[in-house]
C-alpha cells in the first residue's frame, strides 16, 4: 500500500475510535437555578409560569454542549429571577418530542420564549453570523452552537442589563 492509503486508514480509524469512545456521561449541572426538563409537560409548566425563558437544547455526547454548559449555568446564577427570567435545559435524546416541536436539529440550540411562545429578542450591537438567526424584524430568534458572546448578549437584554458603551 502507498503512503496515502496508510494515512487515510489511520484517519478513518481515529474518527471511528473518537465516535465510539466519546464522552456520553451526563453533562453536570453546576447551578441550582437551571431547570432540567424531563418531559414536555415540565417545559410547558415552566413556560406558563415565567415571563422569559432561555432554553438550551443539548445532547450529552455533544462537545460544544459541554463547552457552553458552565457559561449557561453562570448566566442562570447571575440573571435568573423568579417568575421573570428562567433557564432550562432539554436533553434532545431524552425529550425528543420537545426538540421536534420547536424544530431543533443542531446542538446546542438556544431558544428564547416570552409568555410561553418562542419570541425574538432585541439585542443592540449583535452582528449577523452563522450561529445567530434573526427574525424578519431583526430580533435574535435562535442561537445555534456554543456562541458565548451571543448568548451573553441575549441574556443581558432579557435581564434588562445595559452593556457598557451602548447607553446614551
Amino acid at each position: 500500500m502507498d503512503t496515502f492509503t496508510y494515512i487515510f486508514l489511520a484517519f478513518a480509524i481515529f474518527m471511528i475510535a473518537r465516535a465510539i469512545f466519546a464522552d456520553r456521561s451526563p453533562i453536570p449541572e453546576t447551578s441550582g437555578k437551571v431547570y432540567r426538563v424531563a418531559s414536555a409537560a415540565e417545559l410547558d409548566a415552566l413556560l406558563s409560569s415565567t415571563t422569559h425563558v432561555v432554553v438550551d437544547f443539548y445532547a450529552d455526547w455533544c462537545p460544544p454542549c459541554r463547552a457552553i454548559a458552565p457559561i449557561f449555568s453562570e448566566l442562570a446564577d447571575k440573571y435568573s429571577s423568579n417568575g421573570q427570567l428562567a433557564f432550562a435545559k432539554v436533553n434532545v435524546d431524552h425529550v425528543n418530542e420537545v426538540a421536534g416541536r420547536y424544530g431543533v436539529s443542531a446542538m446546542p440550540t438556544f431558544m428564547f420564549f416570552r409568555n410561553g411562545v418562542p419570541k425574538g429578542v432585541a439585542v443592540e450591537g449583535i452582528k449577523a453570523r452563522q450561529s445567530v438567526s434573526f427574525t424578519n424584524d431583526g430580533l435574535v430568534d435562535k442561537i445555534r452552537g456554543a456562541d458565548r458572546g451571543a448568548l451573553q448578549a441575549v441574556v443581558q437584554a432579557l435581564a434588562g442589563v445595559e452593556k457598557p458603551g451602548l447607553s446614551d
